[in-house]
């Protein structure tokens, strides 16, 4: 099977300067653009989708969206539905209205296992539709488990928070975090991706800047490669037992140095949502992947 349309320039480049092009071109025979009936199965279990897209200015968000298991169903060889759609007042709120780009992410705490799906999404009876150009899924290297107490009864979101910067509280929300959903764009699409680590794997900079160090994947390099090509990025922090989200807007660049590789993000706006999710998860047990913050914090500066 040719694999060449798994990888743009940007991707290529990075496989090419860290040396792993052969690895690459052999784990992107994983790629496809059909749903087998496993991945349809695991879809149809799922609570919450992440999914990444760009706004009407063009500015790249993640967004978190739950549902009871079926709210998200594939309803065709290489087609998705999502009933709901997004919350109102969403950063992607009516981004698909004539169809755009999207990146999806089903990741799946309780078993440890992840899905993505990117391709076009466009408004349905039902919520939103996906037409499916790559389906692929991805070890559970980095992913934390949890275990799922339920859906908050009425729950409800509450406040939304807009800023250019982070707060005192936003940043200590963010050194604490073992996870974070990121999205990226790139001429071919858009991708969302998943980043894990032991509480501190991401460092403020300060109010307008994170950073994190680029622990070794699967040697796509799908988010570093998007990067490579076009710098914008939508990062999603979630309180996993509150259901509080922290949206993430901004500019990102990877420095590559003899210790590893670092990922910078400039930020640009935040969104806080209080109660996004009524989902309630319970505390982490680590992957026994997450490198020590010692020897996995390598931070290019």
């Amino acid at each position: 099977m040719d694999t060449a349309p798994a990888y743009h320039p940007g991707s290529l480049a990075v496989q090419e300067r860290v040396g792993v092009r052969d690895l690459a071109d052999h784990v992107g025979r994983s790629i496809g653009a059909g749903i087998k009936p496993v991945a349809a199965a695991f879809l149809e279990l799922q609570p919450m989708l992440v999914l990444g897209a760009a706004d009407a200015e063009g500015d790249v968000w993640s967004s978190l969206l739950t549902g009871a298991p079926g709210f998200v169903r594939a309803t065709g060889p290489a087609r998705i539905s999502i009933a709901g759609g997004l919350p109102e007042g969403d950063p992607l709120d009516g981004a698909f209205d004539g169809g755009a780009p999207v990146g999806t992410i089903a990741l799946d705490p309780r078993t440890r296992r992840r899905m993505r799906l990117n391709g076009i999404a466009s408004p349905s009876a039902r919520g939103l539709a996906v037409e499916a150009g790559q389906v692929f899924a991805n070890c559970p290297k980095y992913l934390q488990k949890r275990e799922l107490y339920g859906a908050e009864p009425g729950a409800r979101a509450g406040a939304v928070r807009r800023g250019r910067a982070l707060g005192p509280a936003q940043e200590r929300f963010i050194r604490a975090a073992d996870t974070f959903f990121v999205a990226t764009s790139a001429p071919d699409g858009v991708d969302a991706s998943h980043r894990g680590g032991n509480p501190g794997f991401v460092r403020v900079v300060s109010p307008t800047e994170l950073a994190w160090p680029d622990y070794q994947g699967n040697s796509m390099f799908l988010t570093l490669g998007n990067l490579e090509a076009d710098g914008r990025a939508g990062l999603l922090f979630l309180d996993w037992s509150t259901g509080d989200t922290l949206q993430i807007t901004g500019t990102a660049r990877t420095e590559f140095g003899p210790e590893g590789r670092t990922t910078y993000v400039r930020i640009q706006q935040t969104v806080e949502s209080e109660g996004a999710s009524p989902l309630r998860w319970s505390a982490p047990d680590y992957s026994p992947a997450n490198p020590p913050l010692d020897e996995g914090a390598q931070w290019a500066e």
